[in-house]
């Protein structure tokens, strides 16, 4: 039987975004990886998999993950399914579903990847997917945008990764003014590397086809020592109004602060909930 797409939550869908820091098994050393990255360790994954249990998404949008088994492994059946982005890159993205929702995948946005083809690294494809259906379905892509321009300050807007990161921007601008021009409930949830605010031009151009609601703005995370977010979720249309205010939360991760060898991610969970029809 195919539940309603909150019936396990309280008449609430609660959606997560959670970047895994280089999640591999990949060997020390193999040329996929930068010469520090170091595959987790069994102890370090069950950890991860422990805070995956306490976050208990109903929807977890995963960045920076090496293969669908490493996501099973956070995220197991039979309560979830996972769906992973076809690159060939290591730092994929992903959907930890709850395995009751009917999920509709669609292709890929490969037009992220704003690198020519003989570029020797390419960037991350998004992940588009419906969950749910009828009245109460949630379109929602999974980003991961290029790194290294968090804002628009003098020093760094001419950079090259800037532009990078604002053509990147045009590739979801388009994919949401799709989504308005429909008329759908929608959801862009990820790592944006970028620290949004109504001034930013990224920002701007995101909400130039109609208003967003971005869960984050104004917030200072308490897992980056009161810096901004650059995880967000932001919802459109409908969806908009299915935001439930104030439920944004971040999971903090126990052994922040402590002298220890785990590693575990620079980024905490991030979460919202949403109320659907």
């Amino acid at each position: 039987m195919v539940l309603p797409i909150g019936a396990q939550a309280g008449d609430s869908l609660k959606l997560s975004t959670w970047n895994l820091d280089w999640l591999t098994t990949r060997p020390q050393g193999d040329p996929a990886l930068p010469a520090d990255v170091m595959p987790r360790s069994a102890a370090e994954l069950d950890r991860l998999a422990y805070y995956a249990r306490r976050l208990a998404p109903d929807i977890a949008a995963l960045e920076e993950i090496d293969s669908a088994q490493l996501a099973a492994r956070l995220f197991p059946a039979p309560r979830y399914r996972i769906l992973l982005s076809d690159d060939t890159v290591v730092q994929k993205v992903a959907l930890a579903v709850r395995a009751d929702l009917p999920v509709v995948r669609h292709a890929d946005v490969t037009a992220l990847d704003v690198y020519p083809p003989t570029a020797p690294r390419h960037l991350r494809a998004g992940l588009d997917l419906t969950v749910g259906s009828g009245a109460d379905s949630l379109r929602i892509l999974v980003v991961h945008l290029k790194a290294g321009c968090r804002d628009s300050s003098a020093t760094t807007r001419n950079r090259p990764v800037c532009r990078t990161l604002l053509r990147q921007i045009a590739v979801v601008q388009d994919w949401i003014m799709e989504r308005q021009d429909e008329g759908e409930a929608f959801v862009v949830m990820g790592d944006f590397n970028r620290l949004l605010a109504p001034d930013d031009p990224a920002w701007r151009s995101l909400t130039e086809n109609g208003p967003l609601t971005l869960a984050t703005a104004g917030r200072a995370s308490p897992c980056a020592q009161g810096s901004y977010f650059i995880d967000h979720i932001m919802a459109g249309g409908p969806a908009r109004d299915w935001l439930q205010p104030g439920s944004l939360r971040v999971m903090l991760y126990r052994e922040n602060g402590r002298d220890d060898a785990t590693r575990l991610s620079d980024h905490c969970p991030v979460s919202v909930r949403l109320s659907p029809p």
